[in-house]
């Protein structure tokens, strides 16, 4: 008979709430991350900070926010009304305490659980709030949640509004660094969100006066756009749309209350649904709703009471009323678009033709596809997908039911011997393995056709359940697992080639990441370091001295699978692959994959000379 474990009042304990959050950080920021993707937890610290923030501006309060990020210290300065002096430490620092639980203050708040900034507080080394009004300052300083100090001034010539500095605790979010490129593009939706408002950081001015406009001018470029961008404003809500001459998918922004919804939601749904019906009853044709939104690249903002999300992150909508006495949020935006979108189709004939016949194309390219897409389906299941070729786990993006969902992760990886060791050293609950066969094939300037036609491409792209949209999207991360070496580089190319000719938006929306792996393993008898440069492996023989044990790794194949774990868990090194504003993807393409130009044998002379040099320095080694 099997001994059973004690359960007496000694097993029941009861966490504090500073406690609580440390223990079960993903319950309240996500995912934890080391700054290498848009939704790490360091990014959703300095989100929840800067939401109060922005909810000061969206109250009348303050026009400027200043932000400083100096290393891994973060600080906001906002110029609102400051935090009531005698509540300074209990907002950062009891549950269920905040300004957000009075609709009256805060009627379209971005959060409403009183939660953000004690989460910042508890999972911070170092974390200080100051709030300044009538001419009156008080402050409060905190180290994992515990009050350190605190100061009253009763005279201060200070500007009224709240400071909010922090330093985001190491044991916690391990080897993290900020990305500005992320913080950027976080910064620039919240003025796109809120016109008129403007943000500097580290002394760079964020401000935009059109809107979703702007944002969509951000993310395309003029010469790609098949027409000028749609604009329309209404109360509580905000669309702008146009069509991409060269994209293949849809391509979507949201948001709700000026939190960027990248999970969508009903709101999301709503959007999809009415543009379908508008663009039908204006045409008066029953177009298939996949022509009608193939190549759109459009956004929406809407603005609810109290809304719901599905996590405490707030990246999928919930809620299905807008709040009050207003309709449901389905109803509110169909009759929106349903009216704007017609009146403007019927006063702006050209652009009315102008989407006719981009659907008419889309229309033509579906039923060229029909034949070659039942065929790539027969395929896929003939080449048992879910056991040939992808290892898949058990949690998906998309599934806000599960904690976890943001850490899904895709690797995708060269050869039997490296899939191997990942498949048998990944977490089978997050992690999912796509093995490829041989080299990919160059796909630039090629049509949709390809990968239908192509089986690499074919089961990839049903593995990641890309086809009609990245709504989809099986994987919050997908990762490229290559060797070190050129045939790697040339791989994660050709592939990063496939996503940017067909799939841009996977990137564009910080998808597509490239996996570090060590180059070699330093070790004596009571120490391991493992090298991801050659500096690092001099670094690691002058810790080591005397004369350490060298090991080069020539391929992932050769790591085995105890220590693989090492690299594809929490210690993961991912390198973001992230697309140059200034240039546009055809110009991409071109310069790297077309015709091998003067200009194309200089950059490499340049540039890449230096690297195989250390390549084949290592490889001698």
């Amino acid at each position: 008979m099997s001994q059973q474990t004690a359960y007496t009042e000694d097993n029941i304990r009861s966490l504090d709430w500073k406690e609580h959050i440390r223990m079960r950080p993903g319950m309240y920021i996500g995912k934890l991350g080391d700054g290498s993707s848009p939704d790490d937890g360091i990014y959703i610290l300095l989100k929840e900070v800067l939401d109060n923030s922005i909810d000061e501006y969206v109250m009348g309060a303050g026009k400027t926010i200043e932000i400083s990020i100096q290393g891994n210290k973060v600080i906001v300065r906002d110029y609102g009304r400051g935090i009531p002096l005698g509540k300074v430490v209990d907002v950062v620092s009891k549950m269920n305490t905040g300004g957000k639980y009075d609709s009256k203050a805060f009627k379209k708040s971005v959060g409403l659980n009183g939660v953000g900034t004690k989460a910042v507080n508890a999972l911070s080394n170092f974390f200080r709030v100051e709030s300044t009004r009538d001419n009156k300052s008080a402050s409060a300083e905190f180290s994992q949640g515990n009050l350190t100090h605190q100061e009253l001034l009763d005279d201060t010539s200070r500007r009224k509004g709240t400071k909010v500095s922090f330093i985001p605790d190491e044991a916690i979010f391990k080897n993290y660094k900020y990305r500005n490129e992320y913080v950027e593009k976080m910064l620039k939706n919240y003025v796109y969100l809120n016109t008129g408002l403007t943000i500097i950081f580290n002394g760079q001015k964020y401000h935009s006066e059109n809107g979703l406009k702007d944002l969509l001018e951000e993310n395309i470029n003029e010469s790609d756009m098949a027409y000028p961008i749609i604009h329309l404003k209404g109360d509580d809500i905000e669309i702008a749309l146009t069509h991409s001459k060269t994209q293949y998918s849809e391509e979507y922004h949201s948001f709700v209350n000026g939190q960027n919804t990248t999970q969508g939601g009903t709101h999301l749904a709503a959007y999809r649904e009415a543009l379908v019906r508008t663009v039908r009853e204006f045409y008066g044709k029953n177009f298939d709703p996949s022509d009608v939104r193939k190549s759109v690249v459009t956004a929406i903002a809407i603005k609810v009471m109290e809304p719901v999300f599905e996590s405490q992150t707030k990246t999928k909508l919930g809620s299905t009323d807008m709040g009050g006495d207003l309709p449901t949020v389905r109803t509110f935006i169909n009759d929106f678009v349903k009216t704007q979108l017609d009146n403007f189709l019927h006063k702006n004939p050209e652009t009315a033709d102008q989407i006719q016949r981009k659907i008419l194309q889309a229309e033509r390219e579906r039923k060229e596809l029909s034949g070659i897409r039942k065929l790539a389906k027969d395929r896929a299941k003939k080449a048992n997908l879910h056991n040939k070729k992808l290892r898949d786990c058990r949690v998906h993006f998309g599934d806000t039911k599960n904690d976890r969902y943001l850490e899904s992760t895709l690797f995708i990886t060269e050869g039997d011997s490296a899939s191997g060791s990942i498949t048998k050293s990944r977490d089978v609950n997050t992690q999912a393995v796509f093995s490829l066969r041989g080299k990919p094939l160059n796909s630039y300037g090629m049509s949709k056709k390809i990968v239908y036609e192509n089986e690499e491409f074919n089961l990839l792209q049903a593995a990641l359940n890309i086809e009609e949209s990245i709504e989809d999207l099986r994987y919050n991360n997908i990762v490229i697992a290559t060797d070190a070496d050129v045939d790697g580089m040339h791989i994660r190319l050709l592939l990063i080639t496939f996503f940017l000719q067909f799939f841009p938006e996977l990137i564009k929306e910080g998808h597509l990441y490239i996996l570090q792996t060590p180059l070699f393993r330093v070790r004596n008898k009571k120490e391991t370091i493992y090298c991801y440069s050659d500096q690092e492996r001099r670094d690691a023989i002058e810790k080591l001295k005397p004369k350490p044990e060298i090991t080069r790794f020539k391929g992932l194949g050769e790591i085995s699978p105890d220590e693989f774990v090492n690299f594809i868990g929490d210690s993961i090194r991912l390198d973001p692959v992230m697309l140059d504003k200034d240039m546009s993807i055809d110009e991409l393409l071109e310069f790297y994959m077309g015709k091998n130009t003067p200009n194309r044998q200089e950059f490499i002379i340049d540039n890449l000379k230096v690297e195989l040099d250390i390549v084949e320095e290592i490889h001698e080694n």
